[in-house]
């Protein structure tokens, strides 16, 4: 009787009958491969292929070559031996003995051998019970050889699904977990997960009121003080070598001190979490502390942005922290701004977030560390609540995993997934997802498809500037919204938008840097792909997209720490003029539409050697004209109805929508909107032009005007920060690089040169006397010694060589005319061995060489014999 497989396979739903290639790659000498040759054996015939799961020993004539020969196929042979190299088959006789006793388990104990079972007879219903066993046992014996098959007892025993690929497309889904952060080595991380509500003040929060009367406190330090958190920094000259989630490996320490009891008003400090930053502690007075900032990671700078936690408050109690280690000059704080605080316990009672407090807030210099000025941020606060966890903050934190937490519900949500595609655009340092959006309309015409213009939009380059994530999810949540614009916008252009460029450096509270060290903004035109993954991969992203369609916007989100208000920093587009002032039309229409938070005034459009590698100019010289850096007050407004007061994250969020609004004006049909903003920018530009020659004192000629000053003349370079310390190689390269630089020895300036000649002169008792030229006598612009004799300028050039020789300044001269003259005539030659005589004679003050002397011509060395020797310069020897 014939064996019938698909039968024995009926009570576990038939596998498909394309075998994945898992299953095929084991070989007929394989458990399941085998018994498969006994399954489907022909009836009639007794098939005794050994199998783990017979209780017959096995014949000994049937030894490893035997099976290697079943391999018939050249690709299960092929794919055997592949296997055998990544591990299977390599223990074959162990796979038999548990195979063995699985079967014994199973099987019952009274059934014969599975294999002695001949066709025909009384036997058959066992034969069929046997071989659903023997599947079962197949199927078992693929999920202990593959780890790629999956079963799925809900859809019914025994079925296969493969398992997901891992680490290709790590994007958020509702089946799973989102993406855990991972941290450096060096980072200890607490397991609490810290999320906060998202409140609206319903009175706008007004600038603080300085009085010049707010103290300054001195810095007392540790030294006198009480350290109640530290956080043991990284070494210096260190970089990041690797990461993990969960940070540093081995129990968490406590950096913080032991309360002594209920009674113990010591505050209690914690920032090990996701874009804290806090470093030090420092307990100066009963209820008053210094703070020391973390810098950004493997760097020795960088300190703005800050986000802690405090517990143990006190109700009714005035409290003052001072952070002691920003760099800055110029700060927001000394123009109103307020630092922000969050309490748990009105989140949790009251629904209130984070809102603006503090009192006496003064921002001053005080102190100065290696060379780098130190600024203090000191302010006054006092809490709601006894016994609170409360948090303070530069700006809202917006953190990776708020990030992973929105693009989940974008993901999961039918209608916005529809025209909202989640990729991953690559990983970064630490191996933390760069998510990628593209956003549109589908289509089924491919050729309007093709016609789409684009718009690139992305945020968090710089990681402490918050501002930019606020304004990406205004963008996103209008976008994807069912708004009529929205579906316009949607069935115009492609959005390709990167919501966080640098999350390495979100995650462990870096203010500008990634985990290179660098400034990302500052690297768009590297070529170092495995340093700077996220920036070489959106450039390479925008050049695909060139390649396919007009881009016709470019805008990188970003933060301000001295400036309000909005602005953006464009690109003077001087090559065309007939698309002259065009780049700051957009800008003039946003400004129109918010017209409470952009300040066009504010915007520059100068184009800076120190900001090649920006985003915004990288794109611009990539054939992008409206390529823009759109930077958000950390503070608030001065403009309008907001005057005088805090942005909220809702404010920010509102940016998102007139970005989109301004987008629709820019690119209406009806170009009556452009046009007259294009109006607008001419009569502004010659006004400018007119203060511009009335500054340079001439007159009011505009006919001129235009050819005489360059647009960049006009404007003031962009105020962003100065990143030119955090340019250049990352910081995992730098020891690399050290081992072949030569270090090019220091030349003196002439300033140092000539007070060296006289310091030494002096001490000599020796003047050193310019000559008068002698009529006839090409001067070498060389200085003299006291004979008022011309010296060679190769015997000036003995202030190291000669001293420490015994050599004099002559003596110098000879060999050196010796060596640049040797076919001088044979009267010069005896005015040698005079000169050397009087050389060994006479002492004379060495003379330092002189930058740009000239090297004698023969004629005038022959002139110099002949003074040195103390004859005319025309009479001979």
């Amino acid at each position: 009787m014939a064996c019938d497989s698909s039968a024995a396979l009926a009570p576990h739903r038939q596998l498909p009958v394309e075998q994945p290639r898992t299953e095929r790659a084991l070989g007929s000498h394989s458990p399941i491969g085998q018994v498969r040759a006994v399954i489907s054996g022909a009836g009639g015939a007794e098939r005794r292929c050994w199998s783990p799961w017979s209780t017959e020993p096995r014949e000994a004539g049937v030894g490893r070559d035997e099976r290697r020969g079943l391999l018939s196929d050249p690709y299960e042979s092929f794919m055997h031996h592949h296997l055998q190299y990544y591990g299977y088959f390599r223990d074959e006789e162990k796979t038999a003995e548990s195979s063995s006793l699985m079967l014994r388990e199973h099987r019952p104990k009274s059934s014969d051998s599975l294999l002695e079972q001949e066709s025909g007879g009384s036997n058959r219903h066992s034969l069929q019970d046997n071989k659903k066993l023997i599947c079962s046992l197949m199927l078992k014996a693929a999920l202990l050889k593959s780890k790629q098959l999956l079963f799925n007892h809900l859809d019914g025993p025994g079925v296969p699904r493969l398992r997901e690929p891992r680490g290709l497309f790590a994007v958020p889904t509702s089946r799973g977990p989102l993406q855990a952060p991972r941290w450096p080595l060096e980072c200890e991380v607490i397991k609490e997960q810290i999320q906060h509500i998202e409140w609206v003040p319903p009175e706008p929060e007004p600038f603080y009121q300085p009085t010049g009367n707010e103290p300054a406190p001195l810095i007392v330090g540790e030294e006198k003080g009480t350290v109640v958190y530290h956080i043991k920094p990284v070494a210096k000259g260190s970089y990041f070598t690797c990461s993990r989630v969960g940070g540093a490996r081995g129990p968490i320490t406590s950096p913080a001190i032991s309360l002594e009891g209920p009674e113990d008003t010591t505050l209690l400090f914690e920032s090990r979490f996701e874009s804290g930053n806090l470093q030090k502690a420092v307990q100066v007075g009963p209820y008053e502390y210094e703070l020391t900032l973390r810098m950004d990671l493997y760097t020795s700078k960088h300190t703005q942005w800050f986000y802690f936690q405090v517990r143990n408050t006190r109700k009714g109690i005035t409290y003052r922290f001072s952070i002691v280690n920003l760099m800055k000059p110029k700060s927001l704080y000394s123009m109103g701004m307020k630092p922000l605080l969050y309490s748990q316990r009105d989140a949790q009672t009251h629904g209130v977030g984070w809102r603006r407090e503090g009192g006496d807030i003064r921002y001053y210099r005080c102190s100065s560390e290696e060379g780098q000025a130190m600024y203090c941020l000191t302010w006054t606060v006092c809490f709601p609540h006894d016994h609170d966890t409360c948090y303070f903050a530069h700006f809202y934190p917006y953190t990776f995993s708020d990030l992973q937490r929105y693009l989940l519900a974008v993901a999961s949500d039918p209608v916005r997934s529809q025209y909202c595609k989640l990729r991953v655009l690559c990983s970064s340092l630490a191996g933390n997802t760069v998510y990628l959006l593209t956003i549109t309309s589908p289509s089924q015409n491919p050729t309007a498809t093709a016609t789409k213009k684009a718009v690139v939009l992305s945020a968090r380059v710089h990681p402490g500037e918050t501002n930019g994530s606020w304004v990406m999810r205004g963008f996103l949540d209008f976008i994807l919204s069912d708004s009529p614009d929205a579906q316009l916008l949607r069935e115009l252009f492609i959005f390709k938008v990167v919501p966080m460029l640098n999350p390495d450096g979100v995650i462990v509270g870096n203010y500008r840097c990634s985990l290179a060290g660098r400034d990302l903004n500052r690297s768009y035109q590297t070529v170092l792909k495995e340093s700077f993954p996220c920036i070489w991969h959106t450039r390479r992203m925008i050049q695909r997209v060139l390649e396919e369609r007009e881009v016709l916007l470019y805008c990188d989100f970003h933060g301000h720490s001295r400036k309000n208000n909005v602005f953006m920093y464009g690109c003077n587009n001087k090559s065309t003029p007939a698309q002259r002032l065009h780049e700051r039309i957009f800008p003039l229409m946003l400004s129109k539409n918010a017209p409470d938070k952009f300040s066009f005034h504010s915007c520059k459009f100068k184009v800076q050697k120190s900001k090649e590698g920006t985003g915004r100019i990288v794109m611009w010289r990539m054939g992008i004209p409206n390529s823009y850096t759109m930077e958000s007050t950390f503070s608030g407004s001065t403009l309008g109805r907001k005057s005088d007061s805090h942005f909220t994250s809702e404010d920010l969020k509102s940016l998102g929508y007139h970005i989109c609004d301004t987008l629709l004006d820019f690119c209406d049909p009806d170009r009556s909107k452009f046009l007259q903003c294009l109006s607008e920018l001419q009569e502004l530009l010659q006004q400018q032009i007119h203060r511009k020659l009335k500054d340079l004192g001439r007159g009011q000629d505009s006919d001129g005007a235009w050819s005489d000053i360059s647009l960049s003349d006009i404007e003031s370079s962009t105020s962003g920060s100065n990143s030119s310390q955090s340019d250049g190689l990352p910081a995992h390269l730098l020891s690399v690089a050290e081992k072949f630089h030569q270090k090019k020895k220091r030349l003196r300036t002439r300033k140092e040169r000539n007070e060296l000649r006289q310091k030494y002169a002096s001490s000599q008792g020796l003047t050193c006397q310019e000559k008068t030229p002698v009529a006839g006598e090409r001067r070498l612009g060389s200085p003299t010694c006291r004979t008022h004799q011309p010296v060679s300028a190769a015997a000036l050039c003995m202030e190291d060589s000669c001293g420490k020789q015994g050599k004099t300044a002559e003596a110098g001269l000879i060999s050196d005319l010796q060596r640049r003259e040797p076919n001088a005539s044979q009267e010069e030659q005896r005015g040698s061995s005079v000169l050397a005589h009087s050389a060994s004679t006479v002492g004379t003050s060495p003379c330092r060489y002189r930058a740009g002397a000239r090297t004698p011509s023969p004629s005038q060395g022959s002139l110099l014999w002949r003074g040195l020797c103390g004859g005319a310069p025309s009479s001979p020897l």
